[in-house]
């Protein structure tokens, strides 16, 4: 089992898509929401992924391909 550390970041319409469901139900991946900011027009989440990393991967591309920005974190996302 893996686990990786990311942040997205919605603009748009892309904020009212459930796009972190989405990447847990169609990827078999476990999402831990650690930070988020949501506003009306953008938003950025940081999440832990767990899963193989196979399936991550293939999440992670998935989430690029809807315009969703995908960053890598590193670091504890909790205590700064």
């Amino acid at each position: 089992m893996a686990r990786q550390r990311v942040r997205f970041t919605f603009s748009g319409d892309m904020i009212r898509e459930p796009v972190i469901y989405r990447l847990g139900k169609n990827f078999d991946v476990v999402t831990n929401i650690r930070r988020a900011d949501v506003r009306a027009d953008v938003g950025w989440v940081v999440l832990e992924l767990d899963g193989s990393d196979a399936d991550i991967q293939r999440g992670l591309d998935w989430v690029g391909s809807t315009g969703v920005r995908v960053d890598p974190v590193a670091g504890d996302v909790i205590e700064g």
